[in-house]
C-alpha cells in the first residue's frame, strides 16, 4: 500500500462569491487537505464533505499530533475510500473557522474580523464554493463526493446544483430540510450562547474565549451532544454511574453523563468560533434542497449522478425517513435505477456515520467499486 500523501494548503480567490442572499464575498479563501494522487485522466477525484463542527482535516494524522482526522477510519490506504487508487479532497466550510473564510476572518480591506457584519450563508453558498476550488484544482468532474450531517447536505447539493459533477453522491445522516425538530434543538444552542453577557453582541475578545470558553456556548453544544447521542447509547456509555469524587447527596454533585456534557460543552467554545458557530447553525435551519424548486421531486428532477442515501436507526436529529423521502421521491419522478436507499441498523444515534464506521465501510467499499 502506498503512503496517504497527506497535504494541507489554502486556496485564495480574488474573485466575488455571489451568495444566494443577494450579497458577495470578496475576497475569499478556502482550506483544504488532499490525500492520494490525482491521475492523468483528473477522473479519481473523490469529494468529502465535513460535517459542522468538522474541518478539512479529514485523515491522517499531523506531525506531533496524536489525534487523526475526523474520518481516518474510512479514508486511506486500502481503506473504503483507498488513497491508493482515488485523490481525496476535504475542503473546510466557507463560515467555519479552521481556515476557510468565515465571521473572525479579517474583513477586506480593513484588518478587523467581520464578525456580525458576516454575510449570512447556505449550504448552496458552500457548495458553490467548493466547485470554485475544484475548478482551481483542474478537477471537471469527480468520481464520487460523499459526507455525513452538514456534509451530505452539501453532497446532495452538489447533485442538484451540479449535476454533470459527480458519477456517484453518497449522503449520510442528513435530510432534504431541516425539520422544526431540529431548528428547536439549535434554538436551545443560539439562545445560550448570545445571551451570555460574555459574548457582548459579537464583539468578544476571540483570544479570550479561546483560553476561558464561553459558559452560554457550552450549555448550548449540551443540547446538541443530547441529540448526536440516543437513549441506548447513553445508557450505555454511562448508565446511572455516578462520579466517585463527588458527593450523592450533594446538591451539585454530577452523575457521569453530566460530567461529560460539561466537559463537551465547555471545550468547545476553546476550539471552535462561537460566531461560526451560529452561522453554521444559521444555515442548517435554513437548508431545503427545493428551495427554488416547485417541490423536492422537481429540485431531484436535475440529479445525474447515482444517489446512495444512508439513514441511521436510531439518529433522533436527522431522522432515517428523512432520507429514505429522498429515495421515495426519486423513485416517483422515474428515476429509482439512480436512488438507493441502506438503512444501517443502529442504537448510537446521529453521531453513528463517524463513530460506528464498521457499519458501512464494506458499503461504502462496494459501492466505490
Amino acid at each position: 500500500m502506498g503512503d496517504l500523501n497527506l497535504k494541507t494548503k489554502t486556496a485564495q480567490f480574488k474573485n466575488a462569491l455571489y451568495l444566494e442572499s443577494g450579497r458577495i464575498l470578496e475576497p475569499f479563501e478556502i482550506a483544504y487537505e488532499t490525500y492520494g494522487t490525482l491521475n492523468e485522466a483528473r477522473d479519481n477525484a473523490i469529494v468529502v464533505c465535513h460535517a459542522l463542527s468538522g474541518s478539512h482535516h479529514a485523515a491522517g494524522s499531523y506531525k506531533n499530533d496524536k489525534k487523526a482526522g475526523w474520518w481516518d477510519g474510512l479514508i486511506g490506504c486500502g481503506k473504503a475510500i483507498d488513497t491508493d487508487r482515488f485523490f481525496v479532497i476535504c475542503a473546510n466550510a466557507i463560515g467555519s473557522c479552521h481556515g476557510s473564510t468565515g465571521p473572525i476572518s479579517p474583513a477586506y480591506p480593513r484588518l478587523e474580523p467581520y464578525r456580525l457584519k458576516f454575510p449570512v450563508i447556505t449550504i448552496k453558498d458552500m457548495v458553490k464554493a467548493e466547485r470554485l476550488l475544484l475548478d482551481r484544482l483542474g478537477i471537471s468532474r469527480a468520481y464520487a463526493i460523499i459526507g455525513g450531517s452538514m456534509g451530505g447536505m452539501r453532497a446532495l447539493h452538489f447533485a442538484v446544483d451540479y449535476p454533470a459533477l459527480a458519477r456517484l453522491t453518497i449522503a449520510m445522516a442528513a435530510t432534504h430540510a431541516t425539520s422544526p425538530w431540529t431548528i428547536a434543538f439549535n434554538k436551545v444552542a443560539i439562545e445560550a450562547t448570545i445571551n451570555d453577557p460574555s459574548f457582548e453582541n459579537g464583539a468578544y475578545n476571540i483570544e479570550a474565549i479561546r483560553e476561558r470558553g464561553l459558559k452560554g456556548a457550552a450549555i448550548g453544544r449540551m443540547a446538541g451532544h443530547i441529540s448526536f447521542l440516543s437513549p441506548e447509547s447513553m445508557n450505555r456509555k454511562f448508565g446511572r454511574d455516578f462520579v466517585g469524587t463527588e458527593g450523592l447527596f450533594d446538591l451539585f454533585g454530577r452523575f457521569q453523563v453530566e460530567r461529560y456534557l460539561d466537559y463537551n460543552g465547555g471545550n468547545f467554545p476553546r476550539w471552535f468560533d462561537p460566531l461560526s458557530f451560529l452561522y453554521l447553525v444559521k444555515a442548517i435551519n435554513i437548508y431545503d434542497i427545493s428551495r427554488g424548486y416547485d417541490s423536492l421531486e422537481n429540485a431531484l428532477e436535475r440529479v445525474k449522478s447515482r444517489l446512495h442515501l444512508f439513514g441511521f436507526e436510531r439518529d433522533l436529529l436527522f431522522l432515517p425517513q428523512e432520507m429514505r423521502e429522498i429515495d421515495l421521491a426519486m423513485q416517483k419522478i422515474g428515476k429509482s435505477e439512480l436512488s438507493r436507499y441502506y438503512h444501517i441498523d443502529s442504537d448510537y444515534g446521529h453521531d453513528s456515520f463517524l463513530v460506528e464506521i464498521n457499519k458501512f465501510a464494506d458499503i461504502v467499499a462496494d459501492i466505490l467499486r
